[in-house]
């Protein structure tokens, strides 16, 4: 099948399976005489893997260990195990992240007239780098540090 219908059978967009293969996480299709992609269904299957595995929040770096693992049949479950126990530690430390910028954003929100004065609570609590509760706005954390594994 061309690259629309495998795009259309698996979920994930032709540009993202061009993505995907650019960059080695799947490999590249086979080509038709004619030179266009030619996906199999165990491609297919292989993309609609990788969709679900991304609309679970994993990483593209993620996806392919998850990958590695789903390839090799002598894989120790405990190995999948901890990658997705990891992934949901990152979820909840991204959860908290998040409620601590809403209560930070609530708190200036609340401090805000919202009249026809210039003076602005939350603006001023933009640029403040005191490190009281209507200013505290906490730095946002990087990327999945994949060393830590």
């Amino acid at each position: 099948m061309n690259i629309g219908e495998a795009a259309k059978a698996s979920g994930v967009s032709a540009k993202m399976i061009r993505y995907y293969e650019q960059t080695g996480l799947i490999p590249a299709a086979g080509r038709t005489n004619s030179g266009y992609r030619d996906y199999s269904g165990t491609d297919v299957h292989m993309l609609r893997f990788i969709r679900r595995a991304r609309d679970l929040g994993f990483s593209v770096a993620e996806i392919s260990d998850l990958l590695g693992l789903w390839r090799d049949e002598t894989r120790q479950s405990a190995e999948v195990k901890r990658l997705a126990q990891g992934h949901v530690h990152e979820l909840e430390r991204k959860i908290k992240d998040l409620q601590d910028m809403v209560h930070t954003l609530t708190v200036l929100i609340n401090s805000c007239r919202g009249d026809h004065r210039p003076h602005c609570p939350i603006l001023e609590g933009l640029e403040s780098d005191q490190d009281n509760e209507a200013a505290s706005i906490q730095p946002r954390a990087g990327a999945v540090d994949r060393s830590l594994r």
